[in-house]
């Protein structure tokens, strides 16, 4: 079972309960705040993989998550504007007001993208 942790950092202009629904309607879990950061922890991927295919981004996720594949983890970023609506969109860069760090410990990283991301031919997955 993956470890997640999701963190975005709450600036002075932000309302806390938006944040917080930010990173609950994708990731579930327990909700801490230290140091200006807000952090949720998780195991259930269920919200973030439905998203995406109600979304039909397998293809960008798989690529997005592969590239942030190391040693036993996974590591993206999310927009978190996007998630306090229930979407998917990924940071590549610099973000606004901050984007939503997601890291995924997993004993095997690939195998948890093939069954969160499967790849897909002609929009199907295969």
């Amino acid at each position: 079972m993956p470890g997640i942790t999701a963190s975005a950092e709450l600036y002075p202009t932000e309302d806390r309960d938006r944040v917080v629904q930010a990173l609950l309607n994708i990731f579930p879990g327990d909700i801490s705040e230290t140091d200006g950061a807000l952090t949720v922890r998780s195991i259930d991927l269920s919200r973030f993989k439905e998203a995406i295919r109600q979304h039909r981004i397998l293809d960008s996720t798989r690529a997005v998550m592969l590239r942030g594949v190391g040693e036993g983890r996974i590591v993206f970023q999310l927009n978190k504007q996007a998630a306090f609506v229930d979407k998917i969109s990924f940071v590549e860069g610099k973000a606004p007001l901050g984007p939503i760090t997601v890291i995924i410990v997993t004993p095997e990283p690939e195998a948890l993208i093939d069954d969160v991301a499967p790849g897909t031919v002609n929009g199907e997955i295969q």
